[in-house]
């Protein structure tokens, strides 16, 4: 079976997901829509698309379309997501999942109603990198976990849309998704919604939060500092303390390439071990293979580590809890 794809939204995002579908033999891209038609005429151009749109409902109804990615500004997802649902589409959305929690509910709702296959778009979690990462957490090598500090700063501020509500919907996600996966895989999936945040932040001249900062203190001790921002900076880092030793990203864990992706093992009693995880294809292309799987199974969501219905709704609520610790203070 070839997956046919429609393609929403024309912004930078949508050209990965594309080179991504073009390098995989199981799917092929059917139609590209959006708002302006010079930006389309130069998608069809470059990809070579069959089909050009820029009438949402049409392409969600066609019935060549298999699966939708939505690469539209967050605060839409959910009313796209509803409509490809009801169509009977698999669905990849770009994350955020939404902006808000009346709106994931919406979404929720929707995959649901409609028993779609439905996956939030961190592209990263479908790596070989990811899974690696996940082996080691199990392995028993760390110990018990402690502790798991991230930080993601990228200066974008001036190219995103402020009604994705700032960068703990742009960057902050990725980091609080990567928490999750951690202490979940650790310590059970029941351990990350048990928690006390606390948080701080700026909020930049559009009224979004432009720089944020958090601790959490989870119900079974383990404690976590997250910080995000927009507005200055390329960096990020990622680290995992147990009581044996820290596992620490030394490549980005949010951006895995084709090539080598780079971890370390650093024992407290011990020689630091290097971790590579060689790959010919980068996270976008792992998505759509990730896709194509499950739709050909005819599974509702992804497995893990990609995130399933629950984990993308709980780290809305955390992203959500997050921003509200941020305006208060």
């Amino acid at each position: 079976m070839t997956l046919n794809w429609a393609i929403i939204g024309t912004g930078f995002i949508s050209n990965k997901v594309i080179d991504g579908i073009k390098r995989s033999d199981g799917s092929q891209v059917q139609v590209i829509a959006g708002r302006k038609p010079d930006t389309l005429a130069k998608f069809q151009d470059e990809h070579a698309i069959p089909e050009v749109s820029t009438d949402y409902e049409a392409v969600l109804t066609d019935p060549k379309v298999d699966a939708v990615y939505i690469g539209l500004p967050n605060h839409v997802h959910h009313t796209v997501t509803g409509a490809a649902a009801k169509a009977g589409k698999a669905v990849l959305s770009e994350k955020s999942l939404t902006t808000t929690m009346n709106q994931a509910d919406a979404l929720m709702a929707a995959i649901n109603d409609h028993n779609t296959f439905f996956v939030e778009g961190f592209m990263y979690l479908a790596h070989p990198f990811l899974q690696r990462f996940q082996a080691i957490l199990m392995d028993g090598r760390l110990g018990d976990l402690r502790a798991v500090s991230g930080f993601y700063a990228a200066d974008i501020w001036k190219f995103v849309n402020p009604m994705g509500m700032g960068t703990l919907y742009n960057l902050g996600c990725y980091p609080a998704s990567l928490l999750q996966l951690t202490v979940q895989t650790m310590c059970g999936n029941d351990a990350f919604v048990n928690r006390r945040l606390q948080g701080v932040g700026n909020l930049g001249a559009d009224g979004t939060v432009c720089d944020a900062a958090c601790t959490v203190r989870f119900d079974n001790g383990i404690l976590a500092t997250l910080q995000s921002t927009d507005s200055y900076g390329t960096r990020n880092a990622f680290s995992v303390l147990g009581t044996k030793g820290e596992l620490r990203f030394v490549s980005n864990p949010w951006q895995p390439i084709g090539g080598r992706s780079h971890l370390q093992w650093c024992p407290y009693d011990g020689q630091i071990e290097d971790i590579y995880v060689e790959d010919d294809f980068d996270a976008f292309y792992h998505q759509i293979k990730m896709v194509e799987r499950h739709v050909l199974a005819g599974d509702r969501e992804a497995a893990r580590p990609s995130p399933r219905h629950a984990d993308s709704y709980e780290i809305m609520g955390f992203l959500t809890e997050w921003e509200a610790a941020c305006r208060s203070g």
